[in-house]
């Protein structure tokens, strides 16, 4: 027995010695993170040399597994470009064996092209895989760059979706730099910030300890929203008793995108060009209708392609080539517009601007990174369009999606003006569902007319495009248009205006849902609330962030039961209306002589709610719940 026990113990003392004591301490701080980093070093040296100024960057990053998840975490990619040049990389990973870590170095490092950006895509990755990465494993990073450029000084962050033990970022100037720090979501953190001057230096230093991880969560708006983050900004510098503004306010950053594109199109126009221009503006009576044929006409000729290198991310391509070429990036696809209104006698301004997944305004970080797109804007009767050749099937008077609500920076000559993209009300997104049914024993026979307009029409056609066959495009429907339960079948379907940029699609179907009504005796309960989308925007009560939408929202279903013959109305429930700032809904019925008119109309007046507006849309999804839940009865006369 004394032999079973020491042999137990020792097993159990040598699973024990196999983890180290800092994966015990912050396996038991942190129970439920896959990872913790144990240290992130950030040093940024700012100096002027000769008539420029260079900035190196060097980071260290230390992680710690604390589960089996560790080998999925082994792939890792650097990403650079010809503003971030990577200088040296160093990667190992520490395997916790015998009672203590064993190195084992990255030495297969791959380069492969990153083309997924809309503004400047010339990024690179370098791709290596820490080997041996197992639970109780350590890795740690080394690597440096140079910053070519002084407008791109990067964001630093203080959390991350894993713990961070110790987190410090210095940064190194010299004295005739000066430099201004823009904060995010840093209000409730202990930052330690210290600045001393220290011979030609100014010497930054922020340190955090020990921040618990954040959650990520579908549908969160961007991470820049969420982390906290500090943006650094070289506001001007001093070089040979000259004071040089860099990026003090707006009028800087325009200045120098200005001097980026003040000489595109200064060539010949190509002929072919011209000819098309006057083509598609023959027999268009105002200006508004020649810029809708010719952005129509873009968004469906010029193919999206984002292949940029260096300033060519920041600077458009002549319309000439982007004509011949017929694809182009966003830049590209604003510089043939603003030609092919040239051609037309009209006027379009370039524009910048920054989609949803940039939370800045251009007075807060006057820097390229408050933005990441271009566009073109078009001003008429004092009403300005923002026109996005890279959407498809965008009408005019509506931006693209992901663009609402955000600041344009419209270029005027050398001057700009910055207006904001307004946001699409939701009766401009609107699902309107007429449908007529009848009962055949508990099966529901019916036929629907659905009018799809704005943003929820945009995104079917967008779908429909990938759907080749009838028999693709009739599952989608489906699947899109599905109402009472999944035995719902669309037996026949028409479109109407599929691919219009201006009428609404209009989709005609029949349908049948099995066993959808019960009979009990001479009684027949049916449920008309057919579609209960309203629940899907209802959110988790321990969600811990803002969530956003797409776009705003109004749907209308209604439904009209023929009542069968022999019976009549028994019950019916009663009306509901519910409504605040966010949501307004009501379910209203209608008895009529020989049917029953049921309606459910919803608005979804929001793009972002925080946790206090979830909470208000909430209360008001779970009463319309309770009411989807009621019945109306009919009985046999």
């Amino acid at each position: 027995m004394y032999k079973i026990f020491l042999i137990l113990f020792v097993i159990g003392a040598n699973s024990f010695a196999q983890e180290s004591k800092e994966f015990n301490l912050y396996k038991k701080l942190y129970p439920n993170a896959k990872a913790v980093r144990l240290n992130q070093e950030t040093t940024i040296r700012i100096k002027l040399d000769a008539e420029t100024i260079n900035i190196t960057q060097a980071f260290l990053e230390e992680d710690l597994y604390l589960d089996e998840s560790a080998n999925y975490n082994s792939k890792k990619a650097l990403n650079f470009s010809s503003f971030f040049e990577l200088d040296k990389v160093e990667a190992s990973s520490f395997t916790y064996t015998d009672g203590k870590y064993k190195e084992v170095e990255v030495k297969d490092f791959k380069e492969k092209d990153e083309i997924d950006q809309s503004f400047y895509d010339d990024t690179k990755s370098l791709n290596f895989i820490f080997p041996n990465l197992k639970k109780g494993s350590k890795s740690v990073l080394k690597y440096s760059e140079n910053v070519k450029n002084p407008r791109f000084l990067s964001p630093f962050y203080f959390g991350d979706f894993s713990p961070i033990i110790n987190n410090k970022v210095t940064i190194i100037a010299d004295k005739n730099i000066n430099l201004s720090f823009k904060e995010f979501n840093t209000d409730t953190l202990n930052i330690v910030f210290n600045k001393e001057e220290k011979r030609n230096t100014v010497i930054y230093t922020w340190e955090l300890k020990n921040i618990d991880e954040y959650d990520y969560e579908a549908n969160t708006p961007t991470y820049k929203k969420i982390l906290p983050h500090i943006v650094p900004i070289i506001t001007s510098f001093k070089l040979k008793n000259t004071n040089t503004d860099l990026a003090k306010n707006v009028s800087n950053l325009y200045a120098w995108y200005y001097s980026l594109v003040k000489d595109i199109n200064k060539e010949d126009v190509d002929e072919n060009l011209v000819k098309l221009v006057t083509e598609l503006t023959a027999n268009k009576t105002t200006d508004l209708e020649k810029v809708k044929a010719i952005y129509y006409w873009t968004q469906k000729n010029i193919k999206y392609i984002a292949f940029e290198y260096a300033l060519g991310g920041f600077i458009p391509r002549q319309a000439n080539e982007v004509f011949q070429k017929k694809y182009g990036d966003c830049k590209d696809n604003s510089s043939i517009l603003y030609k092919m209104l040239d051609i037309a006698g009209l006027k379009g301004d370039l524009t910048w601007i920054g989609t949803r997944s940039i939370p800045y305004s251009y007075s807060e970080v006057p820097t390229p990174i408050v933005d990441n797109h271009m566009i073109l804007s078009y001003t008429n009767n004092g009403n300005t369009y923002f026109l996005d050749a890279t959407g498809r099937y965008v009408p005019i008077d509506f931006p693209t999606s992901f663009i609402q609500g955000k600041e344009a920076l419209i270029a005027d000559g050398a001057n700009y003006i910055i207006k904001k993209v307004p946001i699409i009300p939701a009766e401009k997104n609107a699902i309107i569902d007429t449908t007529t049914v009848n009962l055949k024993g508990e099966n529901l026979i019916g036929n629907t007319k659905v009018e799809i307009s704005g943003y929820n029409k945009i995104n079917c056609f967008n779908y429909l495009e990938n759907e080749t066959t009838d028999d693709k495009i009739k599952a989608f429907y489906n699947n899109r248009l599905q109402k009472g339960n999944n035995k719902f079948l669309i037996k026949a379907f028409s479109e109407i205006n599929k691919y219009d940029y201006e009428k609404n699609l209009i989709i005609n179907y029949d349908f049948t849902i099995n066993g959808y009504a019960k009979k009990l005796g001479e009684e027949i309960y049916i449920n008309l609330n057919l579609v209960k989308d309203l629940s899907f925007y209802k959110t988790k009560k321990d969600r811990k962030n803002d969530i956003e939408y797409k776009h705003t929202n109004a749907f209308n279903y209604t439904t009209t039961l023929i009542i069968p013959e022999g019976y009549t109305i028994d019950y019916v429930p009663e009306n509901v209306s519910y409504s605040n700032d966010y949501l307004s809904s009501s379910i209203t019925y209608t008895i009529k002589k020989n049917s029953i008119v049921y309606n459910h109309a919803y608005s979804l007046n929001f793009l972002n709610l925080n946790l206090n507006e979830q909470k208000l849309v909430n209360s008001l999804i779970k009463k319309t719940e309770k009411a989807f839940k009621e019945v109306i009865i009919l009985k046999k006369i």
